[in-house]
């Protein structure tokens, strides 16, 4: 049965994380299964789901305008006091530093109080300075012991493709721990650039071996390429050039068909999870003209379908280019399951016959519309037929990802393969055991348990390794794969593989999955009962509460977490949104209805013509006005930034926002079922205003612009380094487990709970946050005194 929802699509939000310098390893795993690839390039980063008439926003940073008392009401010390908490709210610490010591207001109580904070600060912030330095100094000497170890004449470590018999040259007689290779010189470069000032980083972009392993990075990317090896030129090398000339836009565009040509590779090959067969099962060619009769109606702009159709007709071209380039290379993606390899002479008849076929489109661009577009997909059916002779059913699923990804990266076509998964990260709900995995050293590894699920009642333990699921070995799973496999239908059985800590032999453990929730309300730590701390600072009265993502439980949970914390004395409340890439609408707008008593929370607005939706704050059921500081980076999003954007709008100033500047995205999306058989679309059908009535734009479209204000910026900017972000995350990583009471008492898990200075110490964002908690209660209580 079809349904057509567009007129009334459900919305979306949900999306990921931010990235980190460890990234040649991050997309190893992420590219070693096709499947991760799949749902990553259709499903979207970023989107936002919740009832018929959705929304999802992004918002300009706040100026950091907090309520205070106007200049006019009060004597002028009154003013110079008033200004210092304002200085603090704005992270404008040294200006507020300069306000404390003027004559006469040094010894007020709270002025007192506020040169202690800065003074915390001034440490926080020598502390960190002093970490950068050191940091840049110890690889700016790894840099010089790499420049005397001729390193840039040596072969590299490559990591082999699966269809790939080896690596360039034995790493045995080298110390794995040491940077000996070019790849390894190009971290070193990126992270000594990272750590050092601006005189320094113009020295070093100057010295005449880092401009050679720049040139050699370059060739020997081409090499790679020549080879079919997208994925280890980009992770080797073209990861590392953009880290090192982030504007530079031959890196970046390279980088992108890098990337391109390795997800088409990827794309034909089987893994331990699918065949590329089963991957693509299900496709139509008519689901896609469907998508188009619906965008056609619903989509937010005009669409420019030249523009689509040449980009969709440049991805076909690249698909028997890499196939060909693999096959000539002695490599099978497919394993000789079903899929022959282009002649020569094929591949080039139909690169000249898309090339005269691109020329039509061009030169019709002015009046090329939707039946044109559909037409040019009949057109390429017939030309690779009659040349190439690729699986349709792949051939349609790429033209298509292509042409969506002009129109925005969170428009897309969810296949019939896909959309259990795409449901899973809608709802946060799916049947498995529960545990949270990891793959730490290439070993699938229990991060966490979930209590009481299959998992907790088994025996099951952080830091176990699965070594198989149903037999299949993990060595070789992507996270994305190891995930499909362990989940399965409620009541089903899945037989686990499991070397315990400390175990010389596996065990096999043999559980029945059930419906799995995941708590999306977290605290600082959780305690030895799985249950959370969320007291930061219990003298204070200063919570802190973690939100991960936006699902249909979270609102009720946190309402929870608040009388719990309202009942303990809360006065004051940090809420984390980092790394939340968002979630469901309703969930953002009822939390930000719990602190605001009336107004408007969000306006979305359709394509031209059509009536906006506003979503209100009701006063029953707000909680008390207490200090709110909401946490926010560049892996905030969607939701995320409803709830940041509203709560601090100039409207509600209920919030002052500490980080730096979330993802931007400024944009809604909603799911139809219109593509039929199964399929879905999600597609851009608004763009969300703020209380204060500002469009937020994307971060693509401010790109284009050439400026960086998208999404919602800090009002207290605190930056982490690398460095500082893998401290915080293994830290909050260590609080985060719960870990199963060893019946033996030998407990062998190299896991430590950190305590609340620790916690703090490791995370400066949090520490400001913190801060500046404590600023609003010292303004309260001068405010009452009055």
């Amino acid at each position: 049965m079809e349904s057509h929802k567009s007129s009334k699509p459900d919305s979306v939000d949900k999306g990921l994380v931010t990235g980190s310098r460890s990234a040649r390893v991050t997309f190893v795993v992420l590219f070693s299964c096709a499947a991760a690839l799949v749902l990553a390039c259709w499903f979207g980063s970023y989107s936002c789901s919740a009832r018929h008439e959705g929304i999802d926003v992004v918002r300009v940073a706040s100026t950091g305008s907090v309520a205070l008392p106007s200049a006019s009401q009060g004597s002028p010390s009154q003013e110079s006091v008033a200004a210092a908490f304002r200085m603090i709210y704005q992270g404008q610490f040294a200006e507020a530093r300069k306000l404390t010591q003027q004559t006469g207001l040094s010894e007020r109580p709270e002025v007192r109080q506020l040169a202690g904070i800065v003074g915390q600060y001034e440490e926080i912030d020598a502390r960190r300075k002093t970490s950068r330095e050191e940091a840049f100094r110890k690889e700016f000497e790894q840099l010089t012991r790499l420049k005397s170890a001729g390193v840039l004449d040596r072969p590299d470590k490559i990591a082999a493709s699966d269809w790939d018999e080896g690596i360039v040259e034995d790493a045995g007689a080298r110390d794995s721990n040491e940077p000996n290779d070019l790849p390894d010189v190009l971290a070193v470069i990126a992270r000594a650039e990272e750590f050092a000032n601006s005189q320094q980083k113009k020295e070093l972009l100057a010295d005449p071996f880092v401009e050679k392993a720049l040139q050699a990075a370059i060739d020997r990317s081409v090499a790679l390429e020549s080879r079919g090896k997208w994925l280890d030129a980009y992770t080797n090398y073209f990861y590392w050039l953009q880290a090192i000339d982030p504007n530079n836009k031959g890196y970046i565009e390279h980088a992108e068909e890098l990337l391109e040509r390795a997800s088409i590779a990827a794309s034909f090959q089987d893994s331990p999870c699918e065949s590329r067969k089963e991957r693509y099962e299900g496709v139509e060619k008519r689901m896609l003209s469907r998508a188009i009769e619906a965008l056609d109606l619903h989509y937010v702009n005009s669409i420019d379908y030249s523009k689509m159709a040449l980009k969709a007709i440049r991805r076909c071209d690249h698909l028997a280019e890499v196939l060909a380039v693999v096959f000539a290379n002695g490599g099978d993606p497919n394993h000789g399951h079903s899929l022959t390899p282009p002649q020569p002479e094929k591949v080039a008849a139909w690169s000249k016959a898309l090339a005269d076929l691109r020329a039509d489109v061009e030169k019709a661009a002015k009046s090329f519309g939707k039946d044109n577009f559909l037409a040019v997909l009949d057109k390429v059916l017939v030309l690779n037929d009659a040349t190439v002779k690729l699986p349709q059913q792949p051939l349609v699923a790429h033209f298509s990802e292509a042409a969506l990804g002009v129109l925005d990266p969170y428009t897309v076509m969810v296949w019939p393969r896909q959309v259990q998964d795409f449901e899973k990260l809608m709802t946060n709900e799916f049947t498995g055991i529960g545990i949270e995995i990891s793959k730490p050293k290439g070993l699938l590894t229990v991060a966490s348990l979930l209590p009481d699920t299959p998992a907790y009642r088994s025996g099951l333990d952080a830091g176990d390794v699965i070594e198989s699921v149903d037999g299949i070995p993990t060595k070789d799973m992507s996270l994305m794969c190891a995930v499909k496999k362990i989940t399965g239908p409620k009541g089903s059985k899945v037989t686990l593989s499991v070397r315990h800590r400390g175990a010389e032999s596996a065990e096999q453990i043999t559980l029945t999955r059930d419906r799995i929730i995941v708590p999306t309300i977290r605290g600082w730590q959780r305690s030895a009962d799985g249950k959370w701390r969320y007291m930061i600072d219990e003298a204070a009265g200063i919570g802190y509460v973690r939100v991960t993502s936006f699902s249909g439980e979270t609102a009720r949970d946190l309402e929870e977490t608040l009388d719990t914390l309202e009942g303990d004395g809360l006065k004051a409340l940090i809420l984390d949104l980092r790394f939340n890439t968002g979630g469901l609408l309703d969930s953002a707008v009822d939390i930000c209805d719990k602190f605001i008593e009336e107004g408007l929370i969000v306006r979305t607005q359709p394509k031209t013509n059509m009536v906006p939706s506003y979503e209100y704050a009701h006063r029953r059921g707000t909680h008390p006005s207490y200090p709110i500081v909401i946490l926010i980076n560049s892996g905030s999003a969607s939701a995320s930034e409803i709830v940041a954007g509203a709560l601090a709008d100039e409207k509600h100033e209920r919030a002052v926002l500490v980080g730096t500047r979330t993802h931007g995205k400024g944009s809604v999306q909603g799911i139809t079922h219109y593509p039929g058989n199964g399929a879905q679309l999600k597609y851009t059908m608004a763009y969300y205003h703020l209380p204060s009535g500002q469009r937020v734009k994307s971060r693509e479209e401010v790109e284009k612009e050439g400026s960086k204000d998208w999404g919602v910026g800090a009002d207290v900017e605190v930056n982490l380094t690398s460095k500082e972000l893998r401290e915080m995350l293994d830290v909050q990583r260590d609080n985060d487990v719960l870990l199963q009471a060893r019946q033996d008492g030998k407990d062998q898990t190299p896991v430590r709970k950190r305590s609340v200075e620790e916690t703090l110490k490791a995370d400066p964002q949090l520490a400001v946050g913190v801060l500046v908690a404590r600023t609003k209660l010292i303004e309260t209580v001068a405010l009452a005194a009055k």
